[in-house]
């Protein structure tokens, strides 16, 4: 069993070792097919500069074995195993700035066939430097996608199944090729799912709203961590299905997730939301999240895991 692991360094065959030595062959069932899943954490340099914290490290890989399971599939490293090896990798490559952490589940079987049956599973790691993924300071300029969101009964959203995001990056694409920073894609029911890869919230008469999680969303790890913010704050979460039109009136709107943050959005379809600017309870939230991150709030402190 091999896992890779790097920022410039890597696991392979259980021994430290340069991440150019991680190489799969072109035949492999996940190039061909996509059947594999991944995850994707965040590690926040701290105000020391010396050090970072792994935000949700836990959550994230409760949510990665679940994705296995939905595909019937595993791999030989238990949960704690996973959050060992992961921290075992960030004091080895001691990262001195923000960093994004992949997980990676794989088929590696050489056979032709796209059947997970009798398909055995490797497990690969690794580090890269990540900023914003999306502006997170100006307000994005969002499209509504014509490309529909993949439901539960063809490759499961809640799951992060790699080949089920070439759906996300035709959305994608076709947003940018428009000049928008991303877009917003409905469910086969014609509801707002999510965003390419990003959970959406909106506000209307000071209620935060996001679509349930029955309309193909991921189960994200900083949705959840909004909907506990949001508590806190005393300002009340509705799951809802959200039409097209509710989110050209909505007060404000914003992204959530592990590679966006929190980051809110000025327009939809060259609708500008509310004023055009970020609101009250965007600006709220945004602000206690990079605060909880950088580990400036006590009461979430058990949420980081301190490198």
């Amino acid at each position: 069993m091999k896992f890779f692991v790097c920022l410039t360094l890597c696991y392979l065959n259980s021994q430290l070792d340069a991440i150019e030595d991680a190489k799969l062959s072109v035949m492999t069932k996940v190039t061909q097919y996509g059947m594999g899943i991944f995850g994707g954490i965040r590690g926040y340099l701290q105000e020391d500069k010396k050090s970072i914290s792994i935000f949700r490290l836990q959550d994230h890989y409760h949510r990665f074995l679940k994705s296995l399971k939905i595909i019937n599939k595993s791999i030989p490293y238990s949960h704690k195993e996973l959050v060992d090896i992961t921290i075992k990798l960030a004091k080895k490559n001691n990262p001195k700035t923000d960093t994004y952490i992949r997980p990676f589940a794989y088929a590696d079987s050489l056979d032709v066939s796209p059947n997970f049956v009798h398909c055995g599973f490797n497990f690969a790691l690794y580090m890269i430097p990540m900023g914003e993924y999306l502006p997170i300071h100006k307000g994005l300029n969002l499209s509504i996608s014509s490309w529909t969101r993949i439901t539960d009964n063809v490759i499961p959203a809640r799951a992060k199944i790699s080949g089920g995001y070439v759906n996300s990056a035709l959305a994608k694409s076709d947003a940018t090729a428009q000049g928008f920073d991303d877009t917003l894609m409905m469910s086969q029911d014609g509801h707002i799912a999510e965003a390419s890869a990003a959970n959406f919230f909106l506000v209307r008469d000071n209620h935060l709203i996001t679509p349930p999680r029955y309309q193909d969303v991921l189960e994200g790890i900083t949705r959840r961590t909004i909907f506990e913010l949001a508590k806190g704050l005393n300002i009340p979460v509705l799951e809802h299905p959200i039409d097209r039109t509710e989110v050209y009136i909505a007060d404000e709107a914003f992204l959530s997730g592990t590679g966006v943050q929190v980051a809110w959005i000025s327009q939809v379809d060259n609708r500008k939301i509310g004023d055009g600017k970020i609101g009250p309870i965007s600006q709220k939230i945004q602000n206690l999240f990079f605060n909880i991150v950088r580990a400036k709030v006590e009461k979430y402190k058990h949420w980081l895991t301190k490198i």
